[in-house]
């Protein structure tokens, strides 16, 4: 098996847009905003954005805004963190070296959804 698609909610469209396209540089593979999504690839996984209105069900509300288990590889987690906060990129979590040897940063998006960029552990 292979993941090919992950999702993300968010309240504000065009903010998520302008994020994930222009302060995380991830190209559009699809812009839907007229039905309320855009596709970006992220490496080989294609990352959809969808919106939530603002009278949906309880149920689809709670997805917006809440750690999304997502994480982005880079090869220098302080150079990236670096450049994303100088772009205007929330982080709620500094570089942080980990117990088995990567080092993860924790940012946000326009809606609240935390992501992450990680640097893993040179082979040994």
């Amino acid at each position: 098996m292979e993941l090919q698609t992950a999702r993300v909610f968010v309240n504000n469209l065009a903010a998520a847009r302008h994020f994930y396209a222009e302060l995380l540089g991830l190209p559009i593979k699809a812009d839907g905003s007229t039905y309320g999504y855009c596709v970006f690839k992220a490496g080989s996984t294609d990352l959809v954005i969808e919106s939530v209105a603002e009278d949906a069900p309880h149920e689809e509300k709670v997805l917006v805004g809440r750690f999304t288990g997502l994480s982005f590889t880079v090869q220098d987690v302080v150079a990236k963190h670096q450049e994303l906060a100088a772009r205007g990129v929330s982080f709620t979590g500094l570089p942080e070296k980990q117990r088995w040897g990567g080092i993860l940063a924790t940012l946000q998006d326009p809606a609240g959804n935390e992501l992450q960029v990680v640097q893993h552990p040179a082979a040994a």
